[in-house]
């Protein structure tokens, strides 16, 4: 497949990495030539600098036979312009466009994206996907990462395993048996910085970061099986009133009539705007990094503060500076994925990365055929997949333990159905079925071939 991706800045990046490795034709373009440079210098893949909308400069990027472009500059009017090149000029059957203006996005204006307009076939909202996010970390507040599949009737749970977690150096078989009954799976773990998928015989140890593929009935119940508390977030600060915090402030109030947010924001226009947009969460205009501020919106009595302004450093020291006052729990919203590391050593419990939501947003269109879902974990380190299994593939009509599956590869769960079920050994898959698959990155071009999902844009 030949793909063109605009914009070489993290997502796009990301993105390009992710399709070389598998092997596609990739050309990145970026007005800046340094950015082009790291591309091709890092990467297997084709360069071209100079401004993505030009249409001599997409006929460099081998716009005439391109499959798919991916516009992902920093200019939502740059994406909409290409995709409008793309389709007019050189008839690129399927393009992705990154908006971030709230206008571009109201759903009264969705006609805009129709063919004979502006024709963008799917349209990512970053805001959006990180608003979405900070729900989900929200809802499982003792989790480091989470993502909901199959509907909302399942979930993966990222948990960090500390000394007091019940079920240390057990071998995974075990836990089978002694908690039966419990639809969830130890899909992925994660020690001294290395991601791999467990064998049965695999014991847990303190400091390992698990990923738990679980029934969503079983979420609290999972949790307290790891060592972690289950306790709903009903006081939130929200440092940051921009398209994030609003966005996550108007889905609380949607959602719920016992949670009491506040926002807290430096720019008084920005804070205006918010306040004028909401209609129960109170607005502070002020610095979320002055700890007077922080204690008129009652940080200590917390039970989550999340950070979500545009600078990574604000971000983490108000989450330091909030725990230490009290805080409960601390989510920041951090754009640097070198960061990571210090989340631990400064007690922040979780933080959202913009592009791996963005990223694992672009993925799951990309992956089309019956490939339902893609989260991208890590730093692309591996992909949960969520798929259904068709009549032609080699998994139909098998039992699980009959598949010969890469070394790599975990089930996580299978839905028949309405019913999710728990993967055994015995489990037969049937064509309808749908499957949930944990895959290191090395393994998703054998994964789509045993699913016969071909990245298909027709």
């Amino acid at each position: 497949m030949k793909v063109i991706i605009c914009g070489a800045g993290q997502v796009g990046w990301q993105i390009a990495r992710q399709l070389s490795s598998e092997r596609n034709d990739v050309t990145v373009v970026d007005v800046n030539p340094d950015l082009v440079r790291r591309a091709t210098d890092t990467l297997d893949v084709q360069g071209v600098a100079g401004f993505a909308s030009y249409p001599d400069v997409l006929e460099r990027a081998g716009a005439r036979d391109a499959d798919l472009i991916i516009a992902a500059t920093h200019s939502d009017e740059v994406n909409m312009v290409t995709c409008q090149v793309a389709h007019s000029v050189f008839s690129i059957p399927r393009k992705i466009a990154r908006l971030r203006a709230q206008s571009y996005l109201n759903a009264i204006y969705s006609d805009l994206y129709r063919r004979e307009h502006l024709p963008i076939d799917v349209v990512i909202s970053p805001e959006r996907e990180v608003a979405e996010a900070a729900l989900q970390r929200l809802a499982a507040p003792s989790t480091f990462d989470t993502e909901s599949f199959m509907l909302g009737r399942a979930q993966l749970l990222g948990i960090a395993l500390d000394d007091d977690c019940p079920v240390l150096n057990t071998p995974l078989r075990q836990l089978n048996d002694l908690f039966s009954t419990l639809r969830a799976i130890v899909v992925g773990v994660r020690r001294e910085g290395r991601l791999f998928s467990p064998d049965p015989g695999d014991q847990l140890f303190v400091g390992d970061q698990i990923y738990v593929f679980t029934h969503s009935e079983d979420v609290n119940r999972t949790l307290e099986i790891f060592g972690k508390k289950t306790k709903k977030q009903e006081r939130i600060v929200i440092i940051g009133g921009g398209n994030v915090g609003l966005g996550v402030a108007l889905a609380l109030e949607a959602r719920s009539d016992r949670v009491r947010a506040k926002i807290i924001e430096k720019s008084r226009p920005v804070a205006e705007r918010a306040a004028d947009s909401l209609e129960r969460t109170i607005v502070l205009h002020g610095d979320g990094m002055d700890m007077d501020i922080l204690l008129e919106a009652a940080i200590d009595r917390a039970d989550a503060v999340l950070a979500v302004t545009d600078d990574d450093k604000t971000n983490l020291l108000v989450a330091v500076r909030a725990k230490q006052a009290g805080c409960s729990m601390a989510i920041a919203l951090v754009n640097d994925p070198t960061l990571a590391p210090m989340m631990g050593p400064l007690d922040i419990d979780a933080y959202i990365n913009p592009r791996a939501t963005t990223v694992s947003s672009i993925l799951r269109h990309i992956r089309h055929g019956r490939v339902r879902a893609v989260y991208s974990i890590g730093d692309a380190e591996a992909e949960m997949i969520e798929a259904q299994i068709l009549s032609t593939s080699s998994l139909s009509g098998k039992m699980i333990r009959e598949i010969d599956f890469p070394e790599g590869v975990l089930v996580g769960g299978v839905m028949k159905g309405d019913k999710l079920m728990k993967p055994t050994a015995d489990l037969r898959l049937e064509a309808g079925d749908i499957i949930a698959l944990f895959v290191m990155a090395s393994d998703v071009r054998e994964v789509e071939r045993l699913l016969q999902v071909s990245i298909d844009f027709f």
